[in-house]
């Protein structure tokens, strides 16, 4: 697996028109990759809006895939496009059973109802479907180590243009491992709905030395 960074200059005209909006950033993401993917490749990625050194706004980009992405595709780019080099690293998880990592999600909590797909709007609703996705993917989580960040909706243009609408919610928190190998098939291939348009990339790190307190999981 492979994880790329980039730190994009949010006042560059440039970066302004190639993340626009999320519809944007995937087709500038996905001009790294070949137009017709290898078997089984899921590029995921995910954008924060931040502030460099100096205060100013930038772009965080994170994009995860299995295969090595190629960012010399941006290299034409102005002066200025970028805060940082983009950096590329090959990652190989090792994950045991019952051990806790520092998360974070971006997502599209949904449920489909009547042939529609719809986005659960309370926090009650988001932690019972981020539990679900747990028991699905090989991790357990506890609401009390869960931090929940409503980002609202996030309105966008399709490739047909159409304008299309994607509710969007942050989880920061702890996670404990319960199935090491569906973590990491989970961890691969994203979590939600939304992919495309930069959900579903579930970031893992270990936890730093005495962050947790004496609570067993």
């Amino acid at each position: 697996m492979y994880l790329s960074q980039m730190s994009l200059n949010a006042r560059s005209r440039s970066v302004r028109q190639d993340h626009r909006t999320l519809y944007e950033t995937h087709r500038t993401v996905m001009s790294a990759f070949p137009a017709e993917l290898p078997a089984g490749e899921r590029v995921l990625f995910r954008r924060e809006d931040v502030r460099d050194a100096y205060g100013a706004p930038a772009i965080r980009l994170l994009v995860q895939s299995l295969s090595p992405p190629d960012w010399s595709v941006l290299a034409d780019r102005p002066a200025g496009y970028f805060l940082s080099a983009p950096v590329v690293k090959r990652v190989e998880l090792a994950l045991a059973e019952g051990q806790p990592l520092i998360f974070r999600l971006v997502a599209n909590p949904t449920v489909k109802r009547d042939g529609r797909r719809l986005g659960l709007l309370t926090e009650e609703e988001q932690m019972k479907w981020l539990e679900r996705k747990g028991e699905q993917g090989g991790f357990r989580v506890r609401r009390e180590d869960v931090r929940i960040s409503d980002m609202g909706f996030n309105r966008h243009r399709t490739a047909s243009g159409h304008m299309a609408s994607i509710y969007t919610v942050q989880f920061d928190g702890l996670l404990y491992v319960t199935d090491p190998e569906r973590l990491v098939d989970t961890i691969c291939s994203g979590i939600g709905s939304g992919k495309s348009m930069g959900m579903g990339l579930l970031s893992v790190a270990p936890v730093p030395e005495g962050l947790l307190d004496a609570r067993s999981p």
